[in-house]
């Protein structure tokens, strides 16, 4: 028993720690997050944009090499030989093994003095891939603050829920309270109190069920932020939230986002990019010069007269050389990849017209989705007050005994379905007012 329980002890002290030790390698949290905290933390430690951002540092490694292509190129070679053979042995007659050293040493240099602007057009074309690449992660960080905004307010929705189901419960618990005082005083039968204990326990079954929604919508945005399941993640509750934001007229946004979305400034960038490549494509049908220098020298032990040094000095010799290369007949490669770039200008010019009716498409329904939202809110608002104004009304006529149960258990039915209505209506309006104006370039906050 002694031993089993070391064991025991051992693995949760060993589980405790390796938790912790997961947790520690964190860096320093909020213990509180904001939807800003949440926000900052997925731009910095998202696996998809760290992935996307390594993408851009090998575009501008890209850049840097195509820039160097305009200096020269510089090789050095050394070599050392040993040849051993058969020599005629002109004093004791026959053949005699010898073994012969060389040495070469050489250096040479070329550069490009003209190739049509392939280079230069190249080093465009880096730029725009690298651009490109930078738009692509801030494509994604777009969709992760739309992502997490929405699983942010479904958490604060579940928090507000859970506020006034409790006081509905509570109403409910003085209610069978007060049932119990008149069924003792015989004043109600007993299945007006069992009706009581029902709505009682409707009302737990309600409050449970929401806190278990609030407990799943937090581990969804636990995981959308990568953050360990050990970690104690609790959000932060605004002091308010604003159901209606000034908005742009849908013109006005719908302009405003063909301006600053970063799909469009791709798509636009895509154009360039294919017209930098048609560039580079008619380079090829053009003449290249080059300038090539060289130095070298070497050294042989079959001359015995001369030393290393000074044979070194004899066979220094140097070279420069001009070079012209001129395109005849390429069997219709150059002419394809010109004609292929071509349709590639197009089909970049095809996409940046999708790409624009897709946007005006969408900043359009997320305006339609925010009056629409903005309109349920407005109804929701009026019902829950006149549901509330009578439900409050009912309870009073329950305290001096003046209503039955069905009257009663109706009323409180009307306002649970309106208080849910009002509270779904109050978030889908903030969510989709924020929606709509992010399109327009204004960040999301509280």
């Amino acid at each position: 028993m002694k031993k089993f329980l070391i064991i025991f002890f051992s693995a949760l002290a060993s589980g405790l720690f390796q938790a912790s030790a997961q947790v520690s390698t964190l860096p320093a949290l909020p213990e509180k997050w904001t939807l800003q905290d949440c926000i900052d933390y997925a731009r910095k430690n998202n696996i998809q944009l760290n992935t996307l951002r390594l993408s851009s540092s090998s575009a501008e490694q890209d850049l840097l090499q195509a820039k160097a292509s305009r200096l020269p190129s510089v090789s050095a070679s050394l070599s050392q030989n040993l040849v051993n053979g058969k020599k005629t042995d002109v004093v004791v007659g026959g053949l005699q093994s010898q073994a012969n050293f060389s040495g070469n040493y050489g250096v040479n240099a070329s550069v490009t003095l003209y190739n049509g602007g392939y280079i230069k057009n190249d080093i465009l074309a880096k730029q725009l891939s690298l651009q490109s690449s930078n738009l692509s992660v801030e494509e994604t960080q777009n969709d992760i603050t739309l992502n997490i905004t929405q699983s942010f307010l479904n958490i604060l929705l579940q928090g507000e829920t859970i506020k006034y189901l409790e006081d509905v419960l509570a109403t409910s618990r003085a209610q069978l309270e007060q049932g119990r005082q008149r069924f003792d005083a015989g004043a109600i039968s007993k299945k007006d109190l069992l009706q009581f204990e029902a709505q009682t326990s409707g009302d737990e079954y309600n409050l449970v069920n929401a806190q278990n929604n609030y407990k799943q919508n937090v581990i969804t945005l636990k995981q959308m932020l990568q953050l360990p399941t050990s970690f104690n993640f609790q959000v932060a509750a605004p002091d308010t939230v604003t159901v209606k934001e000034l908005s742009p007229a849908l013109e006005q946004a719908q302009q405003a986002a063909l301006t600053t979305r970063p799909e469009i400034k791709n798509s636009t960038l895509n154009i360039d990019l294919a017209q930098a490549n048609l560039m580079k494509a008619r380079a090829g049908t053009l003449p290249t010069i080059s300038l090539g220098a060289g130095i070298a020298s070497g050294y042989a032990n079959l001359n015995s007269d001369n030393k290393y040094f000074t044979q070194l000095n004899n066979n220094f010799y140097q070279s420069l050389g001009l070079t012209v290369g001129i395109p005849i007949y390429s069997r219709r490669v150059n002419k394809t990849n010109i004609e292929k770039s071509k349709i590639t200008i197009q089909q970049a010019e095809l996409a940046l017209a999708d790409a624009k009716t897709t946007l005006n498409s969408q900043v359009e329904q997320a305006y339609i989705n925010m009056s629409n939202a903005q309109a349920q809110y407005d109804a929701a608002d009026k019902q829950l007050k006149a549901v509330q104004e009578s439900y409050d009304i009912t309870n009073t006529q329950l305290r001096l005994g003046a209503v039955n149960m069905v009257d009663l258990l109706q009323q409180k039915n009307l306002y649970v379905q309106a208080l849910q209505s009002y509270i779904q209506a109050k978030y889908s309006a903030v969510l989709y007012n924020k929606i709509y104006n992010f399109y327009t370039g204004v960040p999301i906050s509280f």
